[in-house]
C-alpha cells in the first residue's frame, strides 16, 4: 500500500513489541514536573495513552506497509542468535495471520487506555494499573510476533502475571478467587504445553516455526506428533478456552474490572487459537488429524453449553450476571473458531482467523457497554437492570441502548456485521473436511453448530428485550447516555464491525493466501 523498506518494517515490528515493555517500565518511573498535569495519577494515565497511541500508530504504518500482494510471506522478519547451546533465536515476523491479531491488540490496548484515563480504575496506584496494561499488551504482541517455540512460550507466559493482578487488585466481588482460578488453570496448562514444545524442538533439531511449518512433520514420527499435539493442544485449549477447560473464564470476566475483561475476551482467548493454526495445524499435521475429530467434538459441545448457560442466566429470575452471560456467551464463540481449526481447510481456518477478529470487535463492545451500565447503575444484574435500573433503555438512554442492541445482533451473527462470516466459513468447512477425516462426523458437528446459532440468537434477542425495551418508569433517576469518552472508545470498534462484515475480503484476502501456504507445508 506504501512503499517501506525491509529494514524500516523490521524497525517497525521490534519497535511495536519492545514499546510496550519499556513503556511499562517507565510507568513506575517518577513523572517528571513538567508533566505531571492535574496529579501524578493523571500523569500516569496519560502516559499509558501515549505509549499505546504511539504503538497502535507504529502497527497501522506496519500494515501500510505491509506487502498485501504477497500476505504469505514473512515480512519485517528479524532474525539472530540468542542461546546458541539450545538453538533459540530471537526471531520476529508478520504474514497475513498474524497481522491483523497485532493490529487488533494495539487498537483494544490504546481504547482501554483511552477510557482508563476518563474514567480511572478504582483500586490501588494507577502506577502499577497502568505499568500491567502495558506489560500485558507487550506480551500479547510478542506472541503474535515471535516465530521460535521457546520465545512463543516467554511470551504466552508474560501476560498471564499482569491479568493476574488486574482481576486481584482491581477486580470487583469474588476477585481474589477468580485470579487464582486464573492463574492455577492457565499456568497448569502451560507447564503441559511447554513439554510438548521441548519435545519438538529436541525430536526435530530446532524450535523455528517457520523451518518446522515448512518441514511439515516430516522429521517428526507419527507418535511424536501425536504426544506433542496433546501436550501443547491442553495448554493451548485452556486459554481458547475448550470446554470443558473453560470454567475459569466466567468468574475471571465476573470479577475483572471493565479494562480486563476487553482485553481478556478481545486478546488474550486469541493466543490459544493462534498457537493452533500458527504451530500444531503446519508442524505436526498428522498428529492434529488424529485429535481433529475430537476437538471438533468439544468445539460443538462447547457452543450448545455456552448458549444454555447464557439461556439460564438471562431467564426472569435467575439473577444473572450480565458480564458473566457474556462471558459463557464467549465459550460459545470460541467453540465455532475451535470447530472451524479442526476442519484442517482453508475454509475452516479461515473462518476461525475471522471469527477469531470479529469476536474481539465485539465482546470488546460488549464489555464495554456493561462497565457503561455499571457505572451508572452500580449492578450488571440482568433483574435488578430489566426491572429497577436498565429497563426501557431505549427511552432512557437511546444512543447506550442502541449501542447494546448494535452489539447483540452483531454477536449473534447478523448478515453484514463482522459476526457472520466466520461462523458460517467455520460450518461450511465441516461440510467438507480435510482428507482422512470423518464427513459423516463432521456433518453431525455441522448440524449441532448450526442449532448452536439459533440458541445464540435467541439469548441475545432476550437480553436485548429485557433490558432495552419496555415503558420507562417515571420514578427512576435520570440515567446518563453516551459521553464523550465513551463514544471515541466505542466508535472504532463499532466501525470496524461494520465494515468487516460488509467487506470480509479485507481480511480473507489476507489470511487465505498465508493459511493455504501453512496447510500445505510451505510448499506453495
Amino acid at each position: 500500500m506504501i512503499g517501506i523498506s525491509e529494514s524500516v518494517m523490521q524497525f517497525l515490528l521490534a519497535f511495536v513489541v519492545a514499546v510496550p515493555l519499556l513503556g511499562a517500565a517507565a510507568a513506575l518511573l517518577p513523572a517528571p514536573p513538567g508533566l505531571k498535569g492535574r496529579s501524578p495519577e493523571q500523569a500516569v494515565l496519560r502516559h499509558g495513552v501515549t505509549v499505546t497511541g504511539v504503538v497502535l500508530i507504529a502497527a497501522i504504518v506496519l500494515a501500510l506497509g505491509f506487502d498485501h500482494d504477497h500476505p504469505s510471506k514473512m515480512q519485517a522478519t528479524t532474525d539472530m542468535s540468542w542461546i546458541p547451546a539450545l538453538h533459540v533465536r530471537i526471531h520476529l515476523g508478520i504474514d497475513g495471520i498474524s497481522l491483523p491479531l497485532l493490529l487488533l491488540t494495539a487498537l483494544l490496548t490504546f481504547l482501554c487506555a483511552l477510557h482508563s484515563y476518563f474514567k480511572p480504575p478504582a483500586g490501588p496506584s494507577p502506577k502499577a494499573f497502568t505499568a500491567l496494561v502495558l506489560l500485558l499488551e507487550g506480551g500479547t504482541l510478542a506472541s503474535f510476533a515471535v516465530l521460535d517455540l521457546v520465545l512463543f512460550f516467554l511470551a504466552f507466559e508474560t501476560v498471564l502475571i499482569p491479568m493476574y493482578f488486574l482481576i486481584a487488585r482491581w477486580g470487583g466481588e469474588g476477585r481474589t478467587r477468580a485470579a487464582w482460578k486464573f492463574i492455577l488453570y492457565t499456568l497448569l496448562g502451560s507447564v503441559i504445553m511447554l513439554l510438548g514444545l521441548l519435545l519438538i524442538g529436541t525430536e526435530a533439531g530446532t524450535f523455528d516455526m517457520v523451518a518446522l511449518a515448512t518441514d511439515n512433520g516430516r522429521s517428526l514420527t507419527t507418535s511424536v506428533q501425536v504426544i506433542a499435539v496433546l501436550a501443547i493442544g491442553i495448554g493451548l485449549a485452556v486459554k481458547a478456552p475448550m470446554w470443558p477447560l473453560h470454567s475459569w473464564l466466567p468468574d475471571a470476566h465476573t470479577a475483572a474490572p471493565t479494562v480486563g475483561s476487553v482485553l481478556l475476551a478481545g486478546v488474550l482467548l486469541k493466543m490459544g487459537t493462534y498457537g493452533f493454526v500458527r504451530i500444531l495445524l503446519p508442524v505436526a499435521p498428522d498428529g492434529f488429524r488424529v485429535f481433529a475429530p475430537y476437538l471438533a467434538a468439544f468445539a460443538v459441545v462447547g457452543i450448545i453449553y455456552g448458549s444454555l448457560a447464557c439461556l439460564s442466566l438471562a431467564r426472569r429470575g435467575a439473577k444473572g450476571d450480565l458480564k458473566r452471560l457474556i462471558a459463557y456467551s464467549s465459550v460459545g464463540h470460541m467453540g465455532f473458531v475451535l470447530l472451524g481449526i479442526s476442519t484442517m481447510t482453508p475454509t475452516g481456518v479461515n473462518g476461525a482467523l475471522f471469527a477469531n477478529i470479529a469476536h474481539g470487535l465485539i465482546t470488546g463492545l460488549l464489555f464495554f457497554l456493561v462497565g457503561a451500565l455499571k457505572d451508572r447503575t452500580g449492578s450488571t444484574d440482568l433483574d435488578t437492570l430489566a426491572a429497577h435500573s436498565g429497563g426501557a433503555l431505549y427511552g432512557r438512554a437511546p444512543r447506550l441502548g442502541g449501542l447494546l442492541a448494535f452489539g447483540a445482533v452483531a454477536s449473534l451473527g447478523l448478515p453484514g456485521l463482522a459476526g457472520f462470516w466466520g461462523e458460517m466459513l467455520a460450518l461450511f468447512g465441516a461440510f467438507q473436511p480435510a482428507a482422512g477425516l470423518s464427513r459423516a462426523a463432521y456433518l453431525v458437528f455441522l448440524a449441532i453448530g448450526a442449532f448452536g446459532t439459533l440458541l445464540t440468537a435467541a439469548y441475545l434477542l432476550v437480553v436485548v428485550r429485557r433490558v432495552c425495551m419496555g415503558d420507562p418508569r417515571q420514578d427512576l433517576p435520570e440515567l446518563a447516555d453516551v459521553r464523550g469518552y465513551e463514544f471515541a472508545a466505542w466508535t472504532p470498534l463499532v466501525v470496524l464491525t461494520v465494515l468487516a462484515g460488509l467487506w470480509p475480503r479485507a481480511l480473507l484476502g489476507l489470511s487465505d493466501p498465508a493459511v493455504q501456504q501453512l496447510l500445505a507445508g510451505g510448499t506453495r
